[in-house]
């Protein structure tokens, strides 16, 4: 760590303190939305869906204006600052049981928060590595801050699963809350070796504003939103699904006038940005599938037994979740585990059933009428891809250094190019998973969900954190802030994707046409990254970038 920035540490505690909070709220989001037996809110999977995707996306938009006001007003500090404690309040706002007001408030104000914390951590980062003794240095300090966040991620599902097994779900949401607010702490005990790279640049006179910025941009996008939510019926599935991707078309412009107004200087590398930030939504919308598809799949087609060696320790670690074989009241579900709703209460349909994970265990194979079964809490496969970055980032870094030292390291867009082309392959590794359970007829052996999560953790590292670091290089350092929250616009554009694709999966009778339709997406994107590399790679060498 000598040969890295003194301000790495306290920014790498802040974000995987951060990310212990976000991921554990939203590793078990889905799951209490669709809880009908636990206290959950007993949504169906589609509206579970729908609110997953729109929430995961929003969480992503508003960095374009928490960017904005870091760049001019706030700087990146006490941006961190506020965004880290609304989210920690917003958490704690989740926590309250079976309350929809305060439920909808919560996301509200994660939504907020985020924007003020996500992008500008990112440009701190990027501004410690501004010094030339650093610069060289600043994809290896972005892999480092990745980790920071996978390990956070990796051990709040553990936290999640114990506390809500054993507690209920909001003592799951209020371990969120606590360990947003560790963050805030650590990052402002480390605030003074930051306070150098907190730098506002100046901005030009004959540049629009803030306050006009905001009015002339975020004021069109709500008011576009609003009236597409409006709209009678839908275009897109749902009026969430209308009002956010109509509602983005004005941040989208926005954007392309940054481009038009840009000094000539200016407008190439903007210009690179905006064309990768429109291939990576591809990405972002079939990875962030692992809080849905991937769930479901977890929940219902995958078998969790655990053996009876592990009981011990996965109970001590908050494991287990135990399913008794007996009749009880459970959703009505089909061979495809959907539900119906009763069309006169608009309820789901309940009924005295076997319980919904043994619907395709053999009966031999199921326990004995009154006794037990142990299973693996279904949010613990939330840990397998952050486990996975841990253990594959050292060897990512290594890869990448050897092929520098030999003059042969891909540049970065070649390294997001490689990234899709992986995350590609992941999404056949699920297509062989429905073959092999004959479509859900029987379980499939928990070795294809931790190979589908180990190929697309290696596609993430190749592309996710060599995104940030390409923002912060090719960023005009004027607006390095907003540009960082373009990319987090992309994201967040992926991330609405990602839901909408995931309310189409109970009309797919065959769940590997499902997964060719996210595997077609991604061989798109790649091939469209690969027609633009050559272009890339000489502006990329021109502006003495790698």
């Amino acid at each position: 760590m000598r040969q890295h920035p003194a301000g790495l540490p306290f920014l790498f505690l802040t974000e995987m303190w951060e990310r212990f909070g976000y991921y554990l709220m939203i590793g078990i989001f889905f799951l209490y939305m669709t809880d009908t037996q636990a206290g959950g809110l007993g949504f169906e999977r589609a509206t579970a869906s729908d609110i997953y995707g729109t929430f995961i996306a929003l969480v992503y938009v508003t960095p374009f204006v928490g960017g904005l006001l870091a760049d001019r007003v706030l700087g990146y500090r006490r941006s961190i600052v506020l965004g880290g404690t609304l989210m920690g309040i917003g958490y704690l706002l989740l926590a309250i049981p079976n309350n929809l007001t305060t439920f909808y408030l919560s996301m509200g104000v994660m939504i907020l928060g985020n924007g003020f914390f996500k992008p500008n951590i990112s440009t701190l980062l990027g501004n410690l590595y501004n010094e030339d003794r650093y610069r060289a240095r600043k994809d290896d300090g972005y892999n480092i801050f990745y980790m920071g966040i996978n390990i956070g991620a990796l051990i709040c599902n553990f936290v999640a699963a114990y506390l809500r097994n054993n507690y209920g779900w909001g003592y799951a949401f209020a371990a969120a809350g606590i360990g947003m607010f560790i963050g805030v702490l650590v990052f402002m005990l480390g605030s003074k070796q930051m306070a150098h790279a907190d730098v506002r640049k100046e901005v030009n006179p004959a540049e629009a504003g803030v306050v006009t910025l905001l009015s002339s941009v975020l004021l069109p996008a709500i008011l576009t939103g609003l009236f597409a939510w409006n709209i009678p019926g839908n275009v897109l599935g749902s009026d969430s699904n209308d009002a956010f991707i109509f509602g983005s078309l004005p941040i989208v412009g926005f954007f392309l006038w940054i481009l038009w107004k840009a000094p000539e200087a200016e407008k190439s590398r903007i210009k690179a940005l905006l064309s990768i930030y429109a291939v990576v939504i591809v990405f972002w919308a079939v990875f962030k599938q692992n809080g849905t598809a991937l769930t479901t799949w977890a929940e219902f087609y995958t078998d969790r037994s655990m053996p009876a060696w592990m009981e011990s320790p996965a109970r001590f670690m908050g494991m287990v979740q135990e399913v008794k074989n007996e009749p009880d009241t459970f959703p009505v579900y089909d061979e495809q585990f959907r539900t119906t709703k009763d069309p006169e209460t608009g309820k789901i349909v309940m009924g005295v059933t076997t319980p919904p994970y043994l619907l395709n265990v053999p009966e031999p194979e199921r326990p004995p009428l009154g006794q037990t079964i142990k299973l693996v809490s279904t949010e613990i496969y939330q840990s397998v891809n952050p486990f996975f970055v841990i253990v594959l980032t050292p060897l990512v870094v290594w890869f990448f250094g050897f092929m520098r030292k030999r003059k042969r390291e891909p540049t970065t867009p070649g390294k997001i190019g490689l990234g899709l082309v992986i995350s590609a392959l992941s999404t056949l590794v699920t297509v062989w998973a429905v073959y092999a359970c004959h479509n859900g007829a029987e379980k499939a052996s928990v070795w294809w969900l931790i190979a589908t999560y180990g190929v697309v953790t290696v596609g993430e590292l190749c592309l996710s954190p060599m995104g940030l670091s390409m923002v912060s290089k090719m960023a005009p350092a004027r607006i390095a802030g907003l540009m960082m929250g373009g990319w987090q616009l992309a994201t967040s554009i992926g991330n609405k994707l990602s839901g909408i694709l995931a309310t189409l999966w109970d009309g797919y009778d065959n769940k590997a046409d499902f997964f060719w339709v996210n595997f077609a997406l991604l061989a798109i994107a790649a091939i469209a990254l690969a027609l633009m590399l050559k272009w890339l790679n000489r502006l990329f060498r021109e502006q003495g970038i790698v």
